[in-house]
This record gives C-alpha cells, structure tokens and sequence, in this order.
C-alpha cells in the first residue's frame, strides 16, 4: 500500500480519493487544511483520524509515503519542496509551479531526496490519448496540431459582480492559461516537443489574469494552433492534421472518443474503453513508479512539465501577465 496525504478540501480532492480509491494500492492516511475546522469535516467523509494544520508536521509525520497538492497554484512549489525535503513522493495538480523558476528548484529538490515528483495532469495518462500517440504514424507527415479548450468558469458570475474568487486572482497564479490553456498545451509538447517560436494573445481581465486567450506555436515542418477560455464555452472537437487524414479528438482534456478521417474517406475508430474515473490513471502511474524505485514518469516527465512551463511563461510575458510568485523567484 501506498499511504497517501492530502492538501486541499476541494471540490478536486474529492473526486482524486474517489477516483484513486480504485486502486488496491491507494490508501488514504491523512488530511491537511489550514483550519483544525475543515481538516476534521473533510477527514470525517473519509473517516481519517490523522489531521494536520501544519504543513511540516505532516511532511515528518511516518504515516504517510506520498503526497497529493491540491492547493492554490502559488502554493504547490513551497508546499511540495517541504515533503520532498521529508522523502515523501509528490503527486501535484497542474500547473505544477508558479514558473520555471520554482519548477527547477521542485526538479532539483526531488533528485538530490530520490523521490518522485510529478504533475497531475490527467489527460496525457489517459488511453484515449495513447491511443492518439500510437496511431500517429497513419496520418502522414503532420503539418498542424489543433486544440481548443474553452469552458465558461462558474466563478466567472461572482467575478462580474465584483467578487475576485481565487481563481481570478493574480496572487494566486491563477488565470486561464495556467487552469484551462494547460490542457491544450501538455500534450503537444508529449507528442511534438518543444517549438521553435510562441506568439500569444489575450483578453486580460481587470483583475490582472488572462480571461482567454489563443497561441500560434511554431514547429519545423508544422504548426501548432491552440484557443482557451475561462469565459466562454466552446464545443469545437481538437484536431491533428496529417497529409494523409486528420486525428480527431472529442475533448482535449478527456478524450473519450478519438477516430481517424482519411483522405479518401474512410473513418477509422481508435477509441478505447476507458474509466469514468479519469483521476485513476495518473495515480496508477504515480503508484507504479514509487512501486518500480523510479523517480519520473516517462510521459508526464520532469522535462515534459518544464517544457509545457516554458511556453507558458513565454506566453505570459507577451501577454502581460505577472504573478507575485514572479518577482518572488527573480
């Protein structure tokens, strides 16, 4: 068994035990929150009797082996660099750091303690999105890669009545590329690396984050298209176009289904079966690799996070867009 903590009494915490409870290996051992109040009510769904409210407490404490953050994206590095620090292994929700900055200093601090840190970015551990890596080759010479991720924030509402919520704030290292252009971003990077230019546009918000925006990515032989949003919604398909057919993708974020348009008008369906438990497959790879003695994962690698974060610092800098965490890490 693995014995997992938890930072974050979240909505995404919730669905991560539920979904994570699936595996034979997942034990859940502890909760944090800032308050004894909420850490008692949250551990009491779950019926954990060890509940922190201080971070190094937890991160001593020889009831836990790893750890899932899911706390405010201005707190993941500090807060993962402090278990790493106590070799507990660190599952952190995406974006996995403020910046590139912090990232190489989580990087570092996971080497030098041998344990394994890696984001949770689920859609790249998906089968569906396997199932698009491995029939690639179909297509042909790829000439764009397509992605659009837009979903209307139910946060959104309280903001244009004047309430900043968490995640539009700037403080926070919030906005929408970092929550929902993410998405889109990862898996290019999984299956075409890092491109050789990045221009950005935005909408900013008055309170200093991106309410959407769009980025064209340059590749060697091809293009890269990617449209986001936290404003709007949008129901358009994600696409990967090659010479000889086109990948279509249903949704970037949770591929369920995937099939192949050829030139000549055969449409090939390449979608797997797949739990509805999306959150169940990062954590298996997680599982595995503490399980195997293995530091990273091979798809949502260390290099992989760095890469995806480098884009969209480049981005952010076009666009505008600074966060504390930024003249911090200077």
């Amino acid at each position: 068994m693995i014995r997992f903590g938890v930072i974050g009494t979240n909505r995404i915490t919730d669905i991560f035990i539920q979904d994570a409870s699936t595996l034979k290996e997942f034990s859940l051992t502890a909760v944090y929150s800032r308050t004894v109040k909420k850490a008692i009510e949250f551990a009491g769904k779950y019926n954990i009797q060890n509940i922190f409210v201080d971070l190094e407490s937890m991160a001593k404490s020889d009831e836990i082996d790893a750890v899932y953050i899911a706390s405010p994206n201005a707190l993941h590095g500090e807060q993962a660099i402090i278990f790493m620090k106590y070799g507990k292994h660190v599952l952190c929700e995406k974006p996995i750091a403020s910046n590139t900055t912090e990232l190489q200093t989580m990087i570092q601090v996971a080497q030098s303690n041998k344990v394994v840190l890696m984001e949770a970015l689920k859609s790249t551990l998906l089968p569906n999105f396997q199932s698009v890596y491995s029939n690639l080759h179909k297509i042909g010479k790829i000439r764009r890669y397509f992605a659009s991720y837009c979903q209307y924030s139910s946060r959104y509402d309280a903001y244009k009545q004047g309430t900043i919520l968490n995640a539009f704030n700037p403080l926070f290292s919030n906005g929408s590329i970092m929550d929902i252009g993410i998405y889109c971003i990862y898996p290019m990077v999984v299956l075409f690396g890092v491109p050789s230019s990045v221009q950005a546009n935005a909408l900013m918000l008055d309170s200093g984050i991106d309410g959407e925006g769009s980025l064209l990515l340059k590749y060697k032989d091809m293009d890269a298209v990617i449209m986001y949003s936290k404003i709007t919604d949008s129901n358009i398909p994600s696409e990967i176009q090659g010479e000889n057919g086109n990948i279509i993708i249903d949704n970037i974020n949770q591929p369920q289904k995937v099939e192949i348009r050829y030139r000549d008008g055969r449409v090939e369906d390449i979608s797997y079966p797949q739990s509805n438990n999306t959150m169940y497959y990062e954590t298996k790879e997680f599982i595995n690799l503490i399980k195997a003695g293995q530091l990273e994962s091979s798809i949502n690698s260390h290099n992989h996070s760095m890469i995806t974060m480098r884009i969209i610092e480049e981005a952010r800098k076009q666009m505008g867009l600074e966060f504390p965490a930024d003249r911090i890490n200077k």
